[in-house]
């Protein structure tokens, strides 16, 4: 087949202990799923039904112990760190009984949903859709992608995040208020999930602000450790 353009080239995750690579499809992100990151966001915690937005596949970025950059974006004064725990989703589904979700995960990895908050926080008191401030390249820190054959399911352990050292975020997966299952049984309702895609399941209370030189060491237990800086 001939294209009229090069095709866009395939972003691609390690994995932990193999070389093998995980190719990335989709990214969906789940909005507000811890309670008290929900409160500093000025949002009531309740359970209500999870809410999803998009990253592009270009926004993951290879990250792991060994330390790792991504630029300062365009456009903001406020760029915004939020450590999260990734599913990667191994096979296809649709309308996925909670009970069963669990075995349409591949692994689990550390990432990070940096976020362009001035942007976020203006579309939204605007009642517009969040791309410019969540949906951008190298926005996805991501570490390597652990298999369920080795870690097992991820259900609870701390999550947490420094900058410089200094603590900035710290909680336990165990406090996601929709489970990685949950989330995935959810989210199949609507759209049918697909091999080769990655579910940022929220962050925990304590984003914050970070500047050109920053560095972010965030872990998940089990998981290890992403070191990203921030270049100018």
């Amino acid at each position: 087949m001939n294209y009229v353009l090069p095709p866009a080239p395939l972003t691609t995750l390690e994995v932990a202990g193999s070389v093998d690579t995980f190719p990335v499809n989709r990214i969906f992100c789940v909005g507000r799923n811890y309670a008290a990151h929900a409160r500093e966001m000025g949002k009531d915690p309740e359970r209500d039904p999870p809410f999803f937005f998009m990253k592009p596949a270009c926004a993951a970025v290879r990250a792991g112990a060994t330390e790792s950059s991504i630029g300062y974006p365009a456009m903001t004064a406020n760029f915004h760190h939020e450590i999260e725990l990734v599913a990667a989703i191994a096979k296809g589904g649709r309308n996925i009984p909670v009970e069963d979700a669990l075995s349409y995960v591949y692994g689990y990895a550390v990432g990070l949903d940096m976020t362009r908050r001035d942007l976020q926080l203006e579309a939204r008191d605007k009642g517009r859709p969040w791309e410019f401030g969540k949906s951008f390249r190298d926005s996805a820190p991501i570490g390597p992608i652990h298999p369920v054959s080795g870690v097992g399911h991820i259900v609870d352990g701390e999550i947490a995040l420094t900058v410089n050292g200094e603590p900035r975020q710290r909680s336990d997966v165990r406090e996601l208020i929709w489970s990685v299952a949950e989330s995935i049984a959810y989210l199949s309702q609507f759209e049918s999930l697909e091999p080769g895609d990655l579910i940022m399941t929220g962050t925990p209370e304590g984003v914050k602000a970070v500047v050109a030189g920053d560095l972010m060491e965030g872990h998940v237990a089990g998981l290890g450790t992403i070191r990203v800086r921030v270049a100018g």
